[in-house]
Protein backbone atom coordinates (compact mmCIF):
# COMPACT_ATOMS: atom_id res chain seq x y z
CA UNK A 1 0.00 0.00 0.00
CA UNK A 2 2.82 2.40 0.83
CA UNK A 3 4.38 1.74 -2.56
CA UNK A 4 1.07 2.43 -4.34
CA UNK A 5 0.65 5.73 -2.52
CA UNK A 6 4.18 6.72 -3.42
CA UNK A 7 3.58 5.91 -7.09
CA UNK A 8 0.38 7.98 -7.09
CA UNK A 9 2.13 11.01 -5.63
CA UNK A 10 4.97 10.63 -8.15
CA UNK A 11 2.47 10.46 -11.01
CA UNK A 12 0.82 13.66 -9.79
CA UNK A 13 4.15 15.44 -9.57
CA UNK A 14 5.21 14.41 -13.07
CA UNK A 15 1.88 15.40 -14.58
CA UNK A 16 1.47 18.78 -12.98
CA UNK A 17 4.96 20.05 -12.33
CA UNK A 18 6.82 22.14 -14.88
CA UNK A 19 10.01 24.16 -14.71
CA UNK A 20 8.09 27.41 -14.22
CA UNK A 21 5.70 26.40 -11.49
CA UNK A 22 7.06 23.47 -9.51
CA UNK A 23 9.33 24.19 -6.59
CA UNK A 24 11.37 21.69 -4.60
CA UNK A 25 9.95 23.07 -1.38
CA UNK A 26 6.37 22.45 -2.50
CA UNK A 27 4.48 20.04 -0.24
CA UNK A 28 1.70 17.81 -1.52
CA UNK A 29 -0.66 16.92 1.31
CA UNK A 30 -3.13 14.03 0.98
CA UNK A 31 -6.67 14.91 2.02
CA UNK A 32 -9.93 13.02 2.30
CA UNK A 33 -12.92 14.68 0.61
CA UNK A 34 -16.25 13.65 2.12
CA UNK A 35 -19.57 13.62 0.36
CA UNK A 36 -22.95 13.04 1.99
CA UNK A 37 -23.10 9.43 0.88
CA UNK A 38 -19.65 8.55 -0.42
CA UNK A 39 -15.95 9.19 0.09
CA UNK A 40 -13.30 9.84 -2.53
CA UNK A 41 -9.60 10.54 -2.14
CA UNK A 42 -7.91 13.63 -3.52
CA UNK A 43 -4.65 15.46 -3.05
CA UNK A 44 -3.96 19.16 -2.68
CA UNK A 45 -1.65 20.62 -5.33
CA UNK A 46 -1.02 24.38 -5.30
CA UNK A 47 -4.03 24.74 -2.94
CA UNK A 48 -6.33 23.00 -5.44
CA UNK A 49 -8.12 19.65 -5.10
CA UNK A 50 -7.33 17.04 -7.74
CA UNK A 51 -7.84 13.28 -7.60
CA UNK A 52 -6.39 10.28 -9.38
CA UNK A 53 -9.55 9.74 -11.42
CA UNK A 54 -8.96 12.93 -13.38
CA UNK A 55 -5.24 12.29 -13.60
CA UNK A 56 -5.83 8.95 -15.28
CA UNK A 57 -8.71 10.13 -17.46
CA UNK A 58 -7.15 13.29 -18.86
CA UNK A 59 -3.87 11.52 -19.58
CA UNK A 60 -5.74 9.27 -21.99
CA UNK A 61 -6.67 12.24 -24.21
CA UNK A 62 -3.56 14.40 -24.64
CA UNK A 63 -4.96 15.78 -27.90
CA UNK A 64 -7.72 17.44 -25.87
CA UNK A 65 -6.22 18.11 -22.48
CA UNK A 66 -2.42 18.39 -22.62
CA UNK A 67 -2.64 22.15 -23.05
CA UNK A 68 -5.40 22.38 -20.45
CA UNK A 69 -3.23 20.58 -17.88
CA UNK A 70 -0.17 22.69 -18.65
CA UNK A 71 -2.15 25.92 -18.27
CA UNK A 72 -4.57 24.84 -15.55
CA UNK A 73 -3.46 27.66 -13.22
CA UNK A 74 -3.13 30.40 -15.82
CA UNK A 75 -6.61 29.64 -17.17
CA UNK A 76 -8.05 28.76 -13.74
CA UNK A 77 -9.52 25.53 -15.08
CA UNK A 78 -11.77 23.88 -12.47
CA UNK A 79 -13.86 20.74 -12.91
CA UNK A 80 -16.16 18.70 -10.66
CA UNK A 81 -17.65 15.41 -11.85
CA UNK A 82 -20.12 13.51 -9.68
CA UNK A 83 -20.63 9.83 -10.34
CA UNK A 84 -24.12 8.60 -9.45
CA UNK A 85 -24.75 5.04 -8.32
CA UNK A 86 -28.31 3.88 -7.66
CA UNK A 87 -29.16 1.21 -5.12
CA UNK A 88 -31.86 -1.46 -5.40
CA UNK A 89 -34.47 1.16 -4.41
CA UNK A 90 -33.26 3.63 -7.06
CA UNK A 91 -31.82 5.88 -4.34
CA UNK A 92 -28.80 7.79 -5.71
CA UNK A 93 -25.38 7.66 -4.05
CA UNK A 94 -22.64 10.05 -5.09
CA UNK A 95 -18.88 10.13 -5.55
CA UNK A 96 -17.26 13.49 -6.34
CA UNK A 97 -14.12 13.83 -8.46
CA UNK A 98 -12.12 17.07 -8.68
CA UNK A 99 -9.67 18.66 -11.07
CA UNK A 100 -7.84 21.80 -9.88
CA UNK A 101 -10.78 22.95 -7.73
CA UNK A 102 -9.82 25.92 -5.57
CA UNK A 103 -12.49 28.13 -4.01
CA UNK A 104 -9.87 30.79 -3.25
CA UNK A 105 -9.00 31.18 -6.96
CA UNK A 106 -11.50 33.84 -8.03
CA UNK A 107 -13.42 33.61 -11.28
CA UNK A 108 -16.24 35.87 -12.41
CA UNK A 109 -19.39 33.69 -12.15
CA UNK A 110 -21.25 35.51 -14.93
CA UNK A 111 -24.80 34.20 -15.45
CA UNK A 112 -24.44 31.21 -13.15
CA UNK A 113 -25.58 33.51 -10.31
CA UNK A 114 -29.01 33.35 -11.93
CA UNK A 115 -29.40 29.76 -10.72
CA UNK A 116 -29.57 30.46 -6.96
CA UNK A 117 -31.42 33.74 -7.59
CA UNK A 118 -34.19 31.98 -9.52
CA UNK A 119 -34.53 29.37 -6.77
CA UNK A 120 -34.68 32.08 -4.11
CA UNK A 121 -37.40 33.88 -6.08
CA UNK A 122 -39.48 30.68 -5.95
CA UNK A 123 -38.72 30.40 -2.24
CA UNK A 124 -39.77 34.00 -1.59
CA UNK A 125 -43.06 33.40 -3.36
CA UNK A 126 -43.60 30.37 -1.14
CA UNK A 127 -42.97 32.55 1.92
CA UNK A 128 -45.58 35.01 0.62
CA UNK A 129 -48.17 32.35 -0.27
CA UNK A 130 -50.67 33.70 2.29
CA UNK A 131 -50.94 36.87 0.20
CA UNK A 132 -52.17 34.83 -2.75
CA UNK A 133 -49.13 35.50 -4.94
CA UNK A 134 -48.21 32.78 -7.43
CA UNK A 135 -45.57 32.40 -10.10
CA UNK A 136 -48.10 33.62 -12.67
CA UNK A 137 -49.21 36.72 -10.70
CA UNK A 138 -48.61 40.07 -12.39
CA UNK A 139 -45.53 41.79 -10.95
CA UNK A 140 -45.02 45.50 -11.59
CA UNK A 141 -41.54 46.92 -11.05
CA UNK A 142 -41.29 50.65 -10.39
CA UNK A 143 -38.38 53.08 -10.25
CA UNK A 144 -37.60 55.20 -7.18
CA UNK A 145 -33.83 55.67 -7.16
CA UNK A 146 -30.92 56.54 -9.42
CA UNK A 147 -30.24 53.92 -12.07
CA UNK A 148 -33.56 52.13 -11.65
CA UNK A 149 -35.97 51.35 -14.48
CA UNK A 150 -39.60 50.28 -14.43
CA UNK A 151 -41.56 47.45 -16.03
CA UNK A 152 -45.34 47.57 -16.53
CA UNK A 153 -45.66 45.06 -19.35
CA UNK A 154 -43.72 42.18 -20.86
CA UNK A 155 -43.92 41.64 -24.64
CA UNK A 156 -42.39 38.18 -24.20
CA UNK A 157 -45.45 36.76 -22.42
CA UNK A 158 -48.65 35.56 -24.05
CA UNK A 159 -50.79 38.29 -22.48
CA UNK A 160 -48.14 40.97 -21.90
CA UNK A 161 -48.09 40.60 -18.10
CA UNK A 162 -44.69 40.56 -16.36
CA UNK A 163 -44.47 37.60 -13.94
CA UNK A 164 -41.91 35.74 -11.86
CA UNK A 165 -42.77 32.67 -13.93
CA UNK A 166 -41.85 34.38 -17.18
CA UNK A 167 -38.60 35.78 -15.79
CA UNK A 168 -37.43 32.38 -14.56
CA UNK A 169 -38.34 30.73 -17.88
CA UNK A 170 -36.26 33.31 -19.75
CA UNK A 171 -33.34 32.88 -17.34
CA UNK A 172 -33.12 29.14 -17.94
CA UNK A 173 -34.04 29.12 -21.63
CA UNK A 174 -31.72 31.86 -22.90
CA UNK A 175 -30.04 33.36 -19.80
CA UNK A 176 -31.93 36.66 -20.06
CA UNK A 177 -30.16 39.43 -18.11
CA UNK A 178 -33.18 41.70 -17.72
CA UNK A 179 -35.13 38.80 -16.24
CA UNK A 180 -32.38 38.27 -13.67
CA UNK A 181 -32.33 41.96 -12.79
CA UNK A 182 -36.07 41.92 -12.06
CA UNK A 183 -35.65 38.95 -9.72
CA UNK A 184 -32.67 40.63 -8.04
CA UNK A 185 -34.85 43.70 -7.46
CA UNK A 186 -37.78 41.65 -6.18
CA UNK A 187 -35.60 39.79 -3.68
CA UNK A 188 -33.21 42.57 -2.67
CA UNK A 189 -29.48 42.23 -2.20
CA UNK A 190 -29.74 41.44 1.51
CA UNK A 191 -32.22 38.59 1.12
CA UNK A 192 -30.17 36.89 -1.60
CA UNK A 193 -26.94 36.95 0.37
CA UNK A 194 -28.51 36.14 3.73
CA UNK A 195 -30.21 33.07 2.31
CA UNK A 196 -27.08 31.80 0.57
CA UNK A 197 -25.03 32.27 3.74
CA UNK A 198 -27.68 30.43 5.79
CA UNK A 199 -27.16 27.46 3.51
CA UNK A 200 -23.45 27.37 4.16
CA UNK A 201 -22.38 29.17 0.99
CA UNK A 202 -20.50 31.68 3.09
CA UNK A 203 -18.14 32.99 0.42
CA UNK A 204 -20.95 33.84 -2.00
CA UNK A 205 -21.58 37.50 -2.69
CA UNK A 206 -24.30 38.47 -5.19
CA UNK A 207 -23.85 42.22 -5.33
CA UNK A 208 -25.12 43.63 -8.60
CA UNK A 209 -27.47 43.53 -11.54
CA UNK A 210 -26.17 42.22 -14.87
CA UNK A 211 -25.52 43.93 -18.19
CA UNK A 212 -25.96 47.42 -16.74
CA UNK A 213 -23.26 49.33 -14.90
CA UNK A 214 -24.43 50.87 -11.65
CA UNK A 215 -22.59 52.08 -8.59
CA UNK A 216 -22.30 50.01 -5.43
CA UNK A 217 -24.87 52.29 -3.80
CA UNK A 218 -27.31 51.90 -6.70
CA UNK A 219 -27.01 48.11 -6.55
CA UNK A 220 -27.71 48.18 -2.81
CA UNK A 221 -31.00 49.96 -3.58
CA UNK A 222 -33.67 47.74 -5.13
CA UNK A 223 -36.89 48.81 -6.77
CA UNK A 224 -40.40 49.06 -5.35
CA UNK A 225 -42.47 46.08 -6.51
CA UNK A 226 -46.23 45.51 -6.65
CA UNK A 227 -48.25 42.38 -7.32
CA UNK A 228 -51.68 42.81 -8.93
CA UNK A 229 -54.73 40.57 -9.01
CA UNK A 230 -56.76 39.92 -12.17
CA UNK A 231 -58.59 43.25 -11.68
CA UNK A 232 -55.29 45.15 -11.31
CA UNK A 233 -55.85 45.68 -7.60
CA UNK A 234 -52.67 45.72 -5.53
CA UNK A 235 -52.70 42.90 -2.99
CA UNK A 236 -49.03 42.97 -2.09
CA UNK A 237 -46.35 45.64 -2.41
CA UNK A 238 -42.87 46.22 -1.14
CA UNK A 239 -41.12 49.60 -1.03
CA UNK A 240 -37.71 50.70 -2.19
CA UNK A 241 -35.17 48.67 -0.18
CA UNK A 242 -31.62 49.56 0.81
CA UNK A 243 -29.17 46.93 2.03
CA UNK A 244 -26.97 48.26 4.84
CA UNK A 245 -25.06 45.01 5.41
CA UNK A 246 -21.31 44.95 4.99
CA UNK A 247 -19.73 41.87 3.47
CA UNK A 248 -16.30 40.32 3.91
CA UNK A 249 -13.60 42.45 2.33
CA UNK A 250 -12.18 40.97 -0.85
CA UNK A 251 -9.16 41.63 -3.03
CA UNK A 252 -10.24 39.82 -6.20
CA UNK A 253 -8.76 40.95 -9.49
CA UNK A 254 -8.37 39.49 -12.98
CA UNK A 255 -6.12 40.06 -15.96
CA UNK A 256 -2.89 41.92 -16.44
CA UNK A 257 -4.50 44.99 -18.04
CA UNK A 258 -8.02 46.25 -18.71
CA UNK A 259 -9.99 48.83 -20.64
CA UNK A 260 -11.93 51.41 -18.65
CA UNK A 261 -13.79 54.26 -20.32
CA UNK A 262 -12.07 53.42 -23.60
CA UNK A 263 -8.61 53.70 -22.06
CA UNK A 264 -6.20 50.79 -21.68
CA UNK A 265 -4.92 50.60 -18.11
CA UNK A 266 -1.87 48.42 -17.50
CA UNK A 267 -3.12 46.90 -14.27
CA UNK A 268 -5.48 44.06 -13.27
CA UNK A 269 -9.19 44.83 -13.17
CA UNK A 270 -10.67 45.03 -9.68
CA UNK A 271 -13.48 42.48 -9.17
CA UNK A 272 -13.76 42.82 -5.38
CA UNK A 273 -17.19 44.46 -5.67
CA UNK A 274 -18.49 42.09 -8.31
CA UNK A 275 -20.40 38.86 -7.88
CA UNK A 276 -18.63 35.85 -6.40
CA UNK A 277 -19.58 32.21 -5.87
CA UNK A 278 -17.42 29.09 -6.02
CA UNK A 279 -17.76 26.18 -8.42
CA UNK A 280 -18.32 23.80 -5.50
CA UNK A 281 -21.22 25.91 -4.22
CA UNK A 282 -22.81 26.08 -7.67
CA UNK A 283 -22.35 22.32 -8.10
CA UNK A 284 -24.02 21.68 -4.74
CA UNK A 285 -26.89 24.03 -5.57
CA UNK A 286 -27.52 22.17 -8.83
CA UNK A 287 -27.52 18.88 -6.96
CA UNK A 288 -30.06 20.30 -4.51
CA UNK A 289 -32.39 21.06 -7.44
CA UNK A 290 -32.12 17.60 -8.97
CA UNK A 291 -31.97 15.53 -5.78
CA UNK A 292 -33.16 17.72 -2.88
CA UNK A 293 -33.11 14.86 -0.38
CA UNK A 294 -29.43 14.19 -1.10
CA UNK A 295 -28.20 17.43 0.45
CA UNK A 296 -28.44 18.46 4.10
CA UNK A 297 -31.84 19.90 5.00
CA UNK A 298 -30.22 23.22 5.88
CA UNK A 299 -28.98 23.56 2.28
CA UNK A 300 -32.29 22.95 0.57
CA UNK A 301 -34.38 25.77 -0.81
CA UNK A 302 -37.82 26.13 0.73
CA UNK A 303 -39.80 25.45 -2.43
CA UNK A 304 -42.54 23.04 -3.46
CA UNK A 305 -42.42 19.93 -5.63
CA UNK A 306 -44.18 21.97 -8.30
CA UNK A 307 -41.40 24.58 -8.12
CA UNK A 308 -38.70 21.92 -8.50
CA UNK A 309 -40.45 20.52 -11.55
CA UNK A 310 -40.87 24.01 -13.00
CA UNK A 311 -37.15 24.79 -12.59
CA UNK A 312 -36.04 21.46 -14.05
CA UNK A 313 -38.35 21.83 -17.02
CA UNK A 314 -36.94 25.11 -18.22
CA UNK A 315 -33.35 24.19 -17.33
CA UNK A 316 -33.59 21.29 -19.79
CA UNK A 317 -35.92 22.66 -22.46
CA UNK A 318 -34.53 23.68 -25.85
CA UNK A 319 -35.33 27.32 -26.74
CA UNK A 320 -37.16 26.19 -29.88
CA UNK A 321 -39.56 24.14 -27.77
CA UNK A 322 -40.91 27.28 -26.11
CA UNK A 323 -44.00 29.07 -27.46
CA UNK A 324 -43.94 32.01 -25.04
CA UNK A 325 -41.40 33.39 -25.40
CA UNK A 326 -40.73 32.04 -28.90
CA UNK A 327 -37.10 31.73 -30.04
CA UNK A 328 -35.88 31.18 -33.60
CA UNK A 329 -33.45 28.32 -34.16
CA UNK A 330 -30.98 30.50 -36.11
CA UNK A 331 -30.17 32.62 -33.06
CA UNK A 332 -31.12 30.08 -30.42
CA UNK A 333 -30.22 26.54 -31.56
CA UNK A 334 -30.94 23.52 -29.37
CA UNK A 335 -27.43 23.69 -27.88
CA UNK A 336 -27.76 27.34 -26.88
CA UNK A 337 -26.28 27.52 -23.39
CA UNK A 338 -25.41 23.81 -23.35
CA UNK A 339 -21.63 24.16 -23.33
CA UNK A 340 -20.76 20.82 -21.77
CA UNK A 341 -21.06 17.97 -24.31
CA UNK A 342 -22.10 20.29 -27.17
CA UNK A 343 -19.82 23.35 -27.12
CA UNK A 344 -21.06 25.77 -29.79
CA UNK A 345 -22.92 23.17 -31.87
CA UNK A 346 -25.63 24.61 -34.15
CA UNK A 347 -27.48 21.57 -35.53
CA UNK A 348 -30.53 20.00 -33.83
CA UNK A 349 -29.82 17.79 -30.81
CA UNK A 350 -31.11 14.32 -29.95
CA UNK A 351 -34.18 14.45 -27.73
CA UNK A 352 -33.17 11.42 -25.65
CA UNK A 353 -30.34 13.43 -24.04
CA UNK A 354 -31.29 16.29 -21.74
CA UNK A 355 -29.03 18.71 -19.91
CA UNK A 356 -30.39 20.40 -16.79
CA UNK A 357 -27.97 23.28 -16.39
CA UNK A 358 -27.07 26.91 -15.91
CA UNK A 359 -24.18 28.32 -17.88
CA UNK A 360 -22.39 31.66 -17.97
CA UNK A 361 -19.87 33.65 -19.97
CA UNK A 362 -18.44 37.12 -19.38
CA UNK A 363 -15.03 38.82 -19.18
CA UNK A 364 -13.54 35.73 -20.84
CA UNK A 365 -14.91 33.32 -18.22
CA UNK A 366 -16.85 30.30 -19.48
CA UNK A 367 -18.80 28.12 -17.04
CA UNK A 368 -21.40 25.39 -17.06
CA UNK A 369 -23.11 23.66 -14.13
CA UNK A 370 -24.99 20.60 -15.34
CA UNK A 371 -26.85 17.37 -14.67
CA UNK A 372 -26.72 15.31 -17.87
CA UNK A 373 -29.14 12.47 -18.63
CA UNK A 374 -29.41 10.01 -21.52
CA UNK A 375 -32.79 8.28 -21.23
CA UNK A 376 -32.01 5.80 -24.00
CA UNK A 377 -28.74 4.54 -22.46
CA UNK A 378 -29.66 5.13 -18.79
CA UNK A 379 -26.75 7.50 -18.21
CA UNK A 380 -26.74 10.26 -15.60
CA UNK A 381 -24.04 12.39 -14.02
CA UNK A 382 -23.25 15.85 -12.71
CA UNK A 383 -20.51 17.87 -14.37
CA UNK A 384 -19.45 21.44 -13.61
CA UNK A 385 -16.56 23.27 -15.24
CA UNK A 386 -15.00 26.71 -15.47
CA UNK A 387 -12.22 28.05 -17.70
CA UNK A 388 -10.84 31.54 -18.25
CA UNK A 389 -10.54 32.19 -21.99
CA UNK A 390 -8.87 35.59 -21.58
CA UNK A 391 -5.55 34.32 -22.93
CA UNK A 392 -4.08 37.76 -23.74
CA UNK A 393 -4.58 39.02 -20.17
CA UNK A 394 -6.59 42.09 -21.20
CA UNK A 395 -10.07 42.49 -19.68
CA UNK A 396 -12.83 44.31 -21.59
CA UNK A 397 -11.16 44.14 -25.00
CA UNK A 398 -13.80 41.64 -26.24
CA UNK A 399 -10.98 39.42 -27.46
CA UNK A 400 -11.64 36.17 -25.67
CA UNK A 401 -10.77 32.67 -26.88
CA UNK A 402 -14.25 31.21 -26.42
CA UNK A 403 -14.34 29.57 -29.87
CA UNK A 404 -10.77 28.28 -29.93
CA UNK A 405 -10.34 27.31 -26.28
CA UNK A 406 -13.49 27.45 -24.14
CA UNK A 407 -16.15 25.76 -26.25
CA UNK A 408 -13.84 22.96 -27.47
CA UNK A 409 -12.78 22.29 -23.87
CA UNK A 410 -16.37 22.11 -22.66
CA UNK A 411 -17.41 19.88 -25.56
CA UNK A 412 -14.43 17.53 -25.19
CA UNK A 413 -14.79 17.31 -21.42
CA UNK A 414 -18.49 16.47 -21.68
CA UNK A 415 -17.87 13.88 -24.38
CA UNK A 416 -15.05 12.18 -22.46
CA UNK A 417 -17.10 11.93 -19.25
CA UNK A 418 -20.13 10.74 -21.25
CA UNK A 419 -17.99 8.08 -22.94
CA UNK A 420 -16.63 6.98 -19.57
CA UNK A 421 -20.17 6.78 -18.17
CA UNK A 422 -21.40 4.76 -21.15
CA UNK A 423 -18.83 2.07 -20.34
CA UNK A 424 -18.98 2.23 -16.55
CA UNK A 425 -20.48 -0.89 -14.95
CA UNK A 426 -23.36 -0.26 -12.56
CA UNK A 427 -24.85 -2.75 -10.15
CA UNK A 428 -28.31 -1.25 -10.65
CA UNK A 429 -29.57 0.59 -13.71
CA UNK A 430 -31.19 3.93 -12.84
CA UNK A 431 -34.88 4.59 -13.33
CA UNK A 432 -34.84 8.08 -14.83
CA UNK A 433 -38.55 8.37 -15.64
CA UNK A 434 -39.06 11.17 -13.10
CA UNK A 435 -36.88 13.44 -15.25
CA UNK A 436 -38.78 12.85 -18.49
CA UNK A 437 -40.73 16.00 -19.23
CA UNK A 438 -43.27 16.96 -21.90
CA UNK A 439 -42.09 20.28 -23.32
CA UNK A 440 -45.21 21.93 -24.67
CA UNK A 441 -44.81 25.58 -23.68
Amino acid sequence: MKLKRLLLVCTLIVLFADCNTFKKSQVIVPQIVKDTMAVTKSVIIDNAKTDSFFINLLQQYPQYFAEIIANRKAWNVQVIYTEINRDENNVPHFVNHYFNVDSSAYFYPASTVKLPTALLALQRLHELKDTGIKRSTTMITEAAYSGQTETYNDPQTEDGRPTIESYIKRIFLVSDNEAFNRLYEFLGQKYINDELHKRGFNDAQILHRLDIFLSEDENRHTNPVKFLDSNNNVFYSQPLVFNEDKYAERHDSLGEAHFSGGELLHSPMNFSKKNRISLEDLHQIMRSVIFPESVPAAQRFNITDSDYFFARKYMSQFPGESNFPAYDSANYPDAYGKFLLYGSRKEPLPKDIRIFNKEGDAYGELLDIAYIVDFDKNIEFFLSAAINCNTNGIINDDNYAYDTLGFPFMKNLGEVIYKYESKRKKQYEPNLSSFKIIYNK
